[in-house]
């Protein structure tokens, strides 16, 4: 699979990686051998970029991931974790001893001295634009208890705040077909500056599968379920804050362009091979739940240029089902 730069941590990355939240919770239950089995399928698949989180089951992901690099020491492997969803998301928590506690439990999770790259959990804005949140990371840069730093952000605006921050290495950012707003200035201002991007949810949630019905149903303790109202969590992280029917409607019309196109790809290898293939996209990173998905999810990334009249396609569907939606809220 293509390897490219992320962003100022100077590592090369696979262009699909894998996000795995799912392997934690709020997706259903998945088992820890199907967990590995995930894995292991998709470092097969030229997987080299893992992305987890200490939230996600509460340190679950983080000490799955870890087991499984450790037993892959040569592999060239980059784990990126999050930290700063441990408490509440109020600026008064975003200080450097909690840095401190929280980093210690991931790198014990992890199983690691020195962690990858450290993203910023969609923390505030205040705590984005603050120049003390930047002068504990570089300490910790300089003490080695992280190789690099980023920011996991919900909007474009915080985004751009971290972009502009001299040692930022990346950024990760909500960017599929159902929300094309970092297109416009995100993805151009972090190719200027160097820094990575780190695409999430590019399946909106698994609506670009093509999949789903308005019957379709989700386990309890999966957000699909309990987070379309926003509720738990920013509601843009479910389905991308796009209302299901509306969802379900234009994944449908997604899913016959590129039937229609003449591509041998499902349509979620498309949707992910339409991310990957922004200029400026350092990775894209869906979950999977089961090896097919894994595998699957990887080979968008050898996926060839996607024709021009799709790609015009897929932007008209955006302006007619989803942009008045979410555009101006992200």
């Amino acid at each position: 699979m293509e390897q490219r730069t992320l962003g100022r941590t100077g590592r090369p990355v696979s262009v699909v990686g894998l996000g795995t939240w799912q392997l934690g919770a709020d997706w259903g239950d998945v088992s820890e051998d199907d967990a590995r089995a995930v894995l292991e399928a998709s470092a097969e698949a030229g997987v080299t970029f893992y992305d987890t989180a200490d939230v996600y089951g509460d340190g679950r992901s983080e000490q799955l991931v870890g087991r499984f690099v450790a037993e892959h020491a040569d592999a060239g492997f980059t784990v990126a974790t999050k930290m700063g969803r441990r408490e509440e998301q109020v600026p008064a928590n975003y200080v450097e001893a909690n840095f401190r506690a929280w980093l210690d439990r991931s790198r014990r999770n992890l199983g690691v001295d020195t962690i990858d790259l450290v993203q910023l959990h969609c923390p505030p804005s205040d705590v984005i634009d603050d120049d003390a949140t930047y002068d504990v990371l570089d300490r910790l840069v300089e003490e080695q208890v992280i190789a690099a730093y980023g920011v996991s952000v919900e909007t474009a605006d915080q985004a751009l705040s971290a972009i502009a921050r001299p040692h930022v290495a990346s950024v990760q950012i909500i960017l599929n077909a159902f929300r094309m707003k970092p297109l416009d200035a995100v993805l151009p201002a972090a190719a200027e500056a160097g820094v990575g991007i780190i695409a999430r949810v590019p399946l909106a949630s698994g609506l670009l599968s093509g999949k789903y019905g308005l019957d379709t149903t989700f386990a309890a303790d999966d957000h699909r379920t309990y987070n379309r109202d926003g509720s738990a969590f920013d509601v843009g992280e479910t389905f991308s804050g796009v209302d299901y029917a509306t969802g379900v409607e234009a994944a449908q019309e997604f899913a016959r362009l590129v039937a229609d196109s003449g591509l041998d790809v499902t349509p979620a290898q498309a949707a992910i091979a339409w991310v990957a293939q922004q200029p400026g996209v350092s990775t894209v990173i869906p979950g999977a739940r089961n090896t097919d998905q894994a595998r699957s999810n990887a080979a968008a990334g050898e996926v060839g240029p996607l024709p021009d009249p799709l790609r015009d396609a897929v932007a008209d569907l955006y302006d007619r089902h989803i942009r008045e939606q979410v555009h101006g809220r992200w």
